[in-house]
């Protein structure tokens, strides 16, 4: 359905490995380790890396991958994949796979993914957006000019942040006084640029691959396009089939915190993935995805007994603020925020078919206003999208334009922020808020809004791509009835 100012839901379905609807491949290995009784391994193991990454890259964009034999490796380091085309992979996340300890008193990341960055802006080829308001769902956008553009240029859509819209918000009465740690929102730190690829060309008008997740409205400074040099990211990055465990002091399982914080940390990548990992003990995450990340898969992913302090900055079991990414059959057990979106996250992306279990907190958008994220059958504790005003240093309005699709919760609360919405549909659990709810208690069709939009714009073979039918249905089913029955 379409709502009177034009706003309507966006198409998910283009977040995941390159745009969604990929299979994951299976690429081959190039070298191979066997575990060994004793010792750290950390050089080996980033040899074994260097050595693939200096290998050439095939025509698929690969250029193998390093296949750890079962068994235990001990890691004291962090291991860095910063080519383009590596693979890490082992035997299974199982106790009989491969399992690769982080030893040692560091807060680190066991495993670090970072290498170039997105394509920056090409200089005077910004084009203003002559609409006076462009809705939540529209592709096409009507330009002053779209003179210097083509079809297949990858440009960012620029939102810039003004004094009005954080007004309009209320957020720019968070601090109290000179002495107060909580910040007011600026316009500076709210300028947001969207990826975006131009599809279609007529005259002034340009369609994008996919939607726009936050209306851009003339009233709050309008917005424009511009084009960006080659994107310099790392691509075809992988891991795969792995238990990674974070040592830490017996006994002290919510005071430690001189370990490994992140199992997989991504900082640039785009196109990549994390896929039948676990991770037992770390501080901070499973996999954390930085603003830097773009088209990543996370499937199939555990995160399991966290160890730290039960406090803020800990236990963000899947973290994202990338965008395009979609977090798709995991679990998590002893989190807190477990499947979340972190400041000025820009959309789309997507969790679908996941479990929190045993959570200390919510799931759902954290702070300052992240964007166009679907929660598709995701069952947690509590599920929130909600104004958090002075809480940290000043998280205002978490976020903007979520949907929650047919989730269960012992609680859910969607609230409606100024200037936007936010969609409760098919939910199960206490729900209140002032956002678009409908079918309290009652799941809607389709089951998964995600793989309808798929199927819908690439056909069923999409859709068998990157699930595991019929089995997906019936695995995360028998965990919410085991762990959250009405």
């Amino acid at each position: 359905a379409t709502a009177e100012n034009g706003d309507r839901m966006p198409d998910f379905s283009c977040c995941g490995y390159r745009g969604g609807g990929v299979a994951l491949p299976d690429v081959p290995a190039r070298v191979v380790l066997a575990a060994r009784d004793a010792g750290d391994d950390t050089e080996r193991i980033q040899g074994a890396i260097d050595r693939v990454a200096a290998l050439t890259i095939d025509a698929d964009g690969f250029r193998g991958a390093v296949w750890l034999e079962a068994g235990t490796y001990r890691v004291e380091g962090t291991l860095r994949i910063r080519e383009s085309g590596v693979v890490l992979r082992g035997a299974g996340r199982g106790p009989r796979g491969t399992v690769i300890v982080a030893t040692g008193t560091a807060k680190r990341a066991l495993i670090d993914i970072r290498g170039g960055n997105p394509g920056q802006e090409i200089e005077g080829s910004r084009r203003a957006i002559a609409d006076s308001r462009v809705p939540v769902g529209a592709r096409t956008l009507q330009l002053v000019s779209a003179d210097g553009l083509t079809v297949g240029d990858e440009i960012v859509v620029f939102r810039p942040g003004t004094e009005a819209w954080i007004r309009a918000l209320g957020t720019d009465k968070l601090n109290r006084g000179p002495q107060d740690p909580v910040q007011n929102w600026t316009p500076a730190g709210y300028n947001l640029g969207f990826e975006r690829r131009i599809v279609n060309i007529t005259d002034t008008a340009i369609t994008l691959d996919a939607p726009i997740v936050l209306a851009i409205e003339a009233e709050f400074g309008g917005g424009c396009v511009y084009r960006t040099h080659p994107d310099g990211r790392l691509r075809n990055v992988g891991i795969e089939s792995l238990r990674l465990v974070s040592e830490y002091r017996q006994g002290q399982e919510r005071s430690d915190e001189n370990h490994a914080w992140d199992a997989v940390k991504i900082h640039t990548l785009r196109d990549g993935w994390v896929r039948d990992v676990e991770a037992v003990h770390f501080g901070y995450s499973c996999v954390n995805i930085g603003s830097g990340g773009k088209q990543i898969t996370v499937q199939d992913c555990t995160c399991l007994d966290p160890v730290s302090q039960i406090a803020g900055g800990r236990r963000y079991s899947f973290a994202l603020t990338g965008q395009f990414c979609l977090v798709q059959r995991c679990y998590t057990r002893g989190g807190r925020h477990d499947y979340v979106m972190h400041a000025r996250a820009r959309g789309p992306n997507v969790f679908l078919d996941c479990v929190a279990d045993q959570t200390h907190s919510d799931s759902g958008p954290h702070h300052r206003w992240a964007t166009g994220t679907l929660y598709d059958n995701v069952a947690c504790g509590a599920l929130n999208v909600q104004w958090r005003g002075r809480s940290g240093t000043g998280h205002g309005w978490a976020g903007a334009n979520m949907v929650f699709w047919n989730c269960r919760a012992r609680s859910i609360d969607c609230q409606k922020p100024p200037t936007a919405n936010n969609v409760c549909s098919g939910c199960t659990g206490q729900i209140k808020g002032n956002g678009h709810i409908e079918s309290k208690g009652a799941p809607v069709p389709p089951r998964s809004l995600y793989l309808q939009q798929l199927q819908d714009r690439l056909g069923p073979e999409a859709v068998r791509n990157v699930t595991i039918e019929p089995q997906q249905h019936g695995i995360i089913d028998q965990l919410l009835r085991d762990r959250f029955a009405p």
